[in-house]
This record gives structure tokens, sequence and C-alpha cells, in this order.
């Protein structure tokens, strides 16, 4: 461990207790993307607290830090502070319980499910400790708490409000997740590191009638289930074995009533792919079947195919991570430096680094009980925990707080030390 590490990192077992509290207080109280007014307050707070210069409101709901201390590289750590319309099944003391009013008017249930709140709680963390020891470090130190990574909206949020010009270009962007791991076990790897993520709203149009009159219909079940069925044939006979695309159908709603047909259909997919001549293909196939299963049916007018969120890949820049991966190496013992692989999820981090031309690096942090992955990895059941999204998602606060404050500390001094 450097001496600068050392010296950040001395304030941590005091801070703890007062992290956790703020944690679990986040996770009592989550907001839905573009809604983190109560997330941003407080993280803003905290920042001026520690001796930042803040500017909130951001991209809507983003709060930016500047803590300038003298001449060195300029370093960006990111978090994001959004929850998801998720009603919470943890059983945990702080579960939350609050609803909100989504973009459509619907009231509905918010929960942490992503880990958000954990990463909110790191960066307050880790900006702290910084600031505290400010003198064994050169340079400027900028955490960003984003909001609407859930809907692909934050960071582009923030970039058209001027985030670029607003601020000064960072050397490196840094950035963190957690993720179903054992708790404190970090992954990190060098190129692709998320998926591109693209999501489809699909209207089918048929001629509504009676139950028992079919002959009289244009039946858009019958058509949607058709499309539903055949989609799923693009990554088994369209892909190749040696790349790589995962298509869910996510929403399938036709028909209020067992004895009427309707008029029209809804299909609402996902679309997960890591290189980028394979999502236009996927994309282009997708399109091609739902126009052909619409004709094959007789519909009266062609699908509509709307865009709902798109993601692009983020890539980690080779030399930046090799920095970051000699600087956790020299940190955590070498059982806890692992070697990711590339994720199905995906996340908007990337378009900082890349609409900024700055390298970027993101790697992920356990969050699992360890006695229970263990067990789970023994018995072959990890795919049985609940992971991101899930209603029962939460992380372990121990050792999970304290890894994540530390990986954020160690990578930024891997920049900043003087």
């Amino acid at each position: 461990m450097s001496a600068a590490t050392s010296e950040v990192l001395k304030n941590l077992g005091g801070l703890l207790p007062a992290l956790e509290a703020v944690y679990q207080d986040l996770h009592a109280h989550p907001e839905l993307s573009m809604q983190e007014m109560r997330t941003a307050g407080i993280a803003a707070d905290r920042l001026r607290a520690a001796g930042y210069e803040v500017t909130a409101g951001v991209g809507k709901t983003g709060v930016v830090g500047l803590l300038r201390n003298g001449d060195g590289p300029t370093v960006m750590l990111r978090a994001d502070m959004d929850a998801l319309p998720v009603q919470e099944a943890t059983g945990l003391p702080y579960a939350s319980t609050a609803t909100a009013t989504d973009s459509s008017g619907k009231t509905v249930p918010v929960m942490h499910a992503c880990g958000h709140d954990m990463h909110v709680t790191w960066l307050i963390g880790a900006a702290t400790l910084l600031a505290k020891a400010r003198d064994t470090w050169k340079g400027t130190l900028m955490p960003v708490f984003q909001p609407a990574e859930e809907t692909a909206a934050g960071a582009q949020a923030m970039i058209d409000d001027g985030l670029f010009q607003r601020f000064p270009k960072p050397d490196v962007v840094l950035g963190q997740h957690v993720m179903v791991g054992s708790a404190g076990v970090l992954g990190l790897r060098s190129g692709v590191v998320t998926s591109a993520g693209d999501s489809l709203q699909i209207r089918m149009f048929g001629r509504g009638a009676h139950g028992s009159m079919p002959e009289a219909s244009i039946d858009p079940v019958v058509m949607a289930a058709a499309t539903v069925l055949r989609l799923q044939t693009i990554v088994s006979r369209e892909v190749a074995a040696n790349d790589a695309a995962v298509l869910t159908i996510g929403v399938l709603h036709a028909g209020t009533k067992e004895n009427v047909i309707p008029d029209e259909a809804l299909i609402k997919l996902n679309l997960r792919t890591y290189d980028g001549g394979v999502r236009q293909r996927v994309l282009a196939a997708i399109e091609r079947i739902v126009h052909a299963e619409a004709a094959a049916s007789g519909a009266p007018k062609p699908p509509e195919i709307t865009p709902l969120d798109r993601y692009a890949m983020v890539t980690n820049d080779p030399s930046a991570t090799r920095q970051v991966a000699e600087a956790f190496r020299d940190h955590f013992s070498p059982d806890r430096v692992r070697q990711a692989r590339p994720t199905a999820a995906s996340e908007d981090f990337g378009s900082f680094g890349v609409e900024w031309g700055a390298p970027s690096v993101f790697w992920f942090v356990g969050g699992t009980d360890p006695g229970q992955y263990a067990k789970a990895e023994q018995q072959g059941t990890t795919a049985g925990l609940p992971t991101n999204h899930n209603p029962r998602f939460a992380p372990v606060i121990h050792p999970t707080l304290q890894a994540g404050v530390e990986a954020l500390v160690v990578a930024a001094l891997a920049w900043l030390s003087a």
C-alpha cells in the first residue's frame, strides 16, 4: 500500500458508522429516475461539508463537486443515484416502503434494487476521505452524482446541460458497480465491460371481433404470439456461435376480456449485444420479422416499432485499466482482484469518457454475503442468488461498504498521488 493511500484511508474506520447510516437512509428513501432531489441534496450537503465547490441541478438533479488541490491531473469519480419501480421484498429493517408517480402518471413502489444507494454512499465516503487528507495528493478531484441511469437518460442529460463546458476535462473517468459476487471482491477487465442495450416497443394492429367469431377478425394476439416465437430464432439461427446477443421479450399485452378479440397487441423487448455489427444485424432481423408476421396475418396497417432507450457499450481504456489494476493489486490481497467477464447488463457510464474524449475505467464490487456466495459456488447455484433488479437484492453492508470506498480512493490516487 502506498503512503498516500495509507494516509487517506486511516480515517475510514471512524467514518464507517456515519456512512452506514447514510446508506440505510438512502435505501429507505429511494427515488425514481430524474426525481432524485432528496438524494442529490444529501450528496451536495456532504460535499460542501468536506470543502468542495458544489454545483447542483446539472441535468436536472445531477451534482458535480470540485476540489482543486494544486497542479496535477483531474480525476472524475461517478456514482448513479436513481432507484427502480420495484416492490422491495428483502425483509430488511430499513427496507423501502416508498411509492412514487412514474413518468406515465402511475403510482408505483420504489426500491434501490440495483445498488445505486451503495454507489452514492461509496462516493460520499471516498470524497470525504480524500478531502481530509489533501496534503497527500495533488490535482483536481471531481465527484459526479448522476441521475437516471436506469432510463439511459442521466449521463446525456448532464452532458446536454453543459457538463463539458462548465467543468474541467478529466484525465480519467472512474466508476464502479455493486453486483452479485463475494462481498469485497473486485472484478476488472480491459475492453468491453457491459453490453450495448436497445429497448423497443412494437405495436401490432389487427381487427377486433367477438370471441365466438374469429373469422370476422384479424387477431393481433395470434399475430403477436407468432412474432414472439419467431423473434426467439434470431439469436439461435442468425447470430454466430462465437458472437453473443440476448433478446428478451419483457412485455406482451393485448385485450381486456376473454371473449373479445382486440384491435391491437403490444410487445416490448430488450436487446443486448457486444459488437456493433451484430447489433445492426439483430435490429434489422427484428424489423424484418415484425413486418413479415404482420403481413402474413393480413394486418390492416404496418406495425409501429418505437425505440425506448439505448445504452452504448462500456469499454475500458487498456492503459488506464492497467493503472487501476496495478493500484488494486498493490492495495488488496490477490484473491480480491479478479479478471471480470463482460456482462450483459448495460450502463450509460461510458457516455462521459467517450463524448469527453477521456479514458475511462469501470469495475465491479461484489455485494453478496461471502459465506452465502461460497456455499452457492460449491453447490453450483450462484444463478439462484438475488441479482440486481430483483425485489430481494440488497448488498451486505459489511464488507461491501468499506471495499467500495477503498476501491475509489485507491483508483483515484493512482493518478492523484503527489
